[in-house]
């Protein structure tokens, strides 16, 4: 959707904010209400094309307005170099110099998208306070105004603004201002931000050997063969980007060489063509009409940019999310079909754009089957390119009425000779695939390959490790009258899907109960596996009667002298229902907090004792605290409080005041909402375990 003039409350508030912080270029992203996902909504200062690569952005990636939406703080870039630092994918598929802020666009109730500026080259290398401040005045503006007029659910394509025009010329001055044009030398024309000639002059016609009338509403590289090479369009891209002037040479055959000055402002490009007085040897072969296009700039950097986000790609699901919203458009391709060979047959792991009987129809596939292009593709090693309906049909009759489709692309996904999938891109019309077309989708499909391998492993490890993970901690909680428990444990967002955290309810007798949680540094199979002795010494000291100070002194000795290399961070707490008291015992782990029934918390002063598995001798001490009816006893791990530059004391306190300020209810909900926030935590470095404890209380849980 293009066109747009700032009428809309949206495109008013987005074009003000480009005038008032001086941005060259403006985009508003809006969080998807029902997934993780940043649309760009609306924008202004450059084509839609250049920032497709980034239409669609998933917040846990390495992109800048993801950034800022989840830490909910402004991101800057100050030039090509320092966003080549911080965010390599981004600069890989931008490489032109120019500057970048990203902020969060958010409200009283919450994060509701980011705003994305451009400044032209030459912007100073950090933004004024003034600037910073004009920011953040249009992002809270852009959230007031998106509370009032939601962006509709589902928008396909960015809404592109109209720059609104500088001056108005009447009849008169317009054809003295084409006077003047046609006076000058060589020749004149201009370029809409889009790249389209608006205005071509005579001396222009002659040096580009093309009338007007086929000109005017073209780009030049699609309507002159010998500008069809990507080098021109890049230094278009360079111009539009950066807002300096670029200049370069081509040779319009047979050998004629021309120089182009590009010189770009916020509306388009002014253009002046001149011959070139230089010898610069031999022209290059260029296409003729008819032939296939070539791969164009904006390709070429969205493939770049594909490359670096694919080297990141974790699970199968990354991989086929990235295919699918990313490399389909890229292409132009209108769907597509990945495969994994598993056990000798073809499973289909992700589609877009077909018809499920035809997903069906090739579902499991045996690898030595006879009518499938994928099988024959991988069974070849060799890429199938089907330019037609009636070339689909000579090799596989019925598929194209099958499809629906009339063109496609076949990619053998092989690693080390070893086939791993196949991507099928496909397309509604004919089409014909160039040379150069080919070549990179065919080394795209190597680093899909080699992607969709890693991520397959990295999936296998994963439910290995969570089938780790289940085996460990409790299955469920023993249900204890008089005490209501709840229980959750999130693993971290970083490396395998496991972690040293543990918890656990010990029933003693009819009126005594043991409530443990630990920390065991590291999160691999060996923090598991120590986590794992550590929970059972603890329930076999526990059970033998021990004190909880004994309990902890025991687990040590144990510890240490299986010399793990890894330390245990731990805190018991044995509760007498009957007397409603809890005996409290740490080696070394965050206290606990207490929140009575009338909702103000506490943090009660546990002896911090040494770290499990550091010295075998090491001495434990309890403490002992009511617990009132409707009190809530908070034990907790690390993970749920830490955070960068903040010290363990004022997280604690943070975490007594969220627990002070929620409202009566059962420890289930309440656990669910002290956690609501770290669920949309996508960079949680550590682990977390919880643990709510009320004895006597009235919110039983269900």
């Amino acid at each position: 959707m293009t066109g747009g003039t700032g009428s809309d409350p949206l495109d008013g508030a987005l074009l003000r904010a480009m005038q008032e912080t001086g941005a060259s270029a403006a985009g508003l992203y809006v969080l998807a209400p029902d997934e993780p996902v940043l649309q760009l909504t609306v924008m202004s200062g450059v084509p839609a094309p250049f920032l497709d690569p980034w239409s669609r952005v998933a917040l846990a990636a390495p992109i800048p307005v993801a950034v800022a939406t989840r830490r909910q703080s402004l991101v800057w870039a100050g030039g090509h170099q320092q966003l080549a630092r911080d965010f390599p994918r981004t600069a890989v598929a931008v490489p032109y110099d120019f500057s970048l802020a990203a902020a969060p666009v958010s409200d009283g109730t919450g994060s509701r998208g980011a705003l994305l500026l451009l400044w032209p080259a030459g912007h100073s290398p950090q933004l004024s306070q003034e600037e910073r401040t004009a920011v953040e005045t249009a992002c809270r503006r852009l959230a007031v105004v998106l509370a009032e007029h939601p962006w509709p659910n589902g928008e396909a394509a960015p809404r592109v603004l109209s720059p609104p025009p500088v001056r108005t010329l009447g009849t008169k001055a317009t054809s003295a201002a084409v006077d003047y044009l046609e006076r000058l030398p060589g020749g004149c024309c201009a370029l809409d931000l889009d790249g389209r000639i608006t205005l071509v002059t005579s001396g222009a016609e002659e040096l580009l050997g093309e009338q007007a009338s086929r000109l005017i509403g073209a780009r030049p590289w699609e309507v002159l063969p010998w500008l069809r090479d990507p080098v021109f369009e890049d230094r278009y891209r360079a111009a539009v980007i950066s807002r300096r002037p670029v200049s370069f040479t081509a040779c319009r055959p047979p050998d004629h060489w021309l120089t182009f000055r590009l010189f770009p402002d916020g509306r388009g490009l002014s253009v002046r063509l001149s011959p070139s007085g230089e010898d610069h040897g031999p022209p290059a072969a260029h296409p003729t009409e008819g032939e296939a296009v070539p791969v164009r700039a904006g390709q070429i950097y969205h493939v770049l940019h594909l490359a670096a986000a694919l080297t990141e790609a974790v699970g199968v699901r990354d991989v086929v999310n990235l295919v699918a919203d990313q490399i389909v458009p890229a292409f132009g391709a209108q769907g597509v079909l990945m495969y994994a060979a598993e056990g000798g047959r073809l499973r289909t792991i992700g589609h877009r754009g077909y018809p499920a009987e035809a997903v069906a129809t090739f579902e499991g596939v045996a690898l030595s089957a006879a009518n499938s292009p994928a099988v024959h593709t991988l069974a070849t090693g060799e890429p199938g390119f089907f330019s037609s309906p009636e070339e689909i049909e000579t090799d596989y009759p019925g598929l194209p009425h099958l499809t629906g489709k009339a063109a496609r692309a076949v990619l053998p996904l092989i690693v080390s000779g070893r086939p791993v999938g196949c991507c099928i891109l496909s397309y509604t019309r004919p089409r014909i695939f160039s040379t150069e077309e080919r070549q990179v989708l065919t080394s795209l499909a190597g680093l899909i390959a080699q992607a969709l391998d890693r991520a397959r492993l990295y999936d296998t490890k994963q439910q290995l490790a969570h089938d780790l993970q289940a085996g460990l901690l409790p299955h469920s909680l023993p249900s204890v009258p008089g005490l209501a428990v709840a229980a959750r444990y999130l693993p971290s967002a970083r490396g395998m899907d496991i972690g040293g955290d543990f918890y656990d309810l010990i029933r003693l007798d009819e009126d005594c109960v043991a409530a443990v949680i630990g920390d065991v540094q590291g999160h691999n199979a060996a923090a598991a596996a120590l986590m794992g002795q550590a929970r059972t010494a603890v329930h076999a000291h526990a059970t033998a009667g021990a004190s909880p100070a004994e309990v902890l002194a025991r687990t040590n000795r144990l510890l240490t002298d299986l010399d793990p290399d890894l330390f245990t961070s731990c805190l018991y707490v044995h509760i007498d229902l009957r007397t409603r008291r809890a005996c409290l015992a740490s080696a070394g782990h965050p206290p606990p907090i207490l929140r009575h029934p009338d909702g103000h918390t506490t943090v009660p002063h546990v002896p911090p004792g040494l770290l499990l598995g550091i010295e075998p001798d090491a001495r434990y001490e309890a403490i002992e605290i009511d617990l009132p009816p409707d009190s809530v006893l908070a034990l907790y791990t690390d993970g749920l409080i830490e955070a960068p530059g903040v010290d363990l004391e004022t997280s604690v306190a943070d975490l007594a005041r969220r627990l002070h300020n929620a409202p009566p209810q059962s420890p289930d909900r309440l656990a669910d909402a002290l956690l609501k926030n770290l669920h949309g935590d996508l960079e949680r470095q550590d682990d977390v375990a919880l643990m709510l404890l009320s004895a006597g209380a009235r919110h039983q849980d269900s």
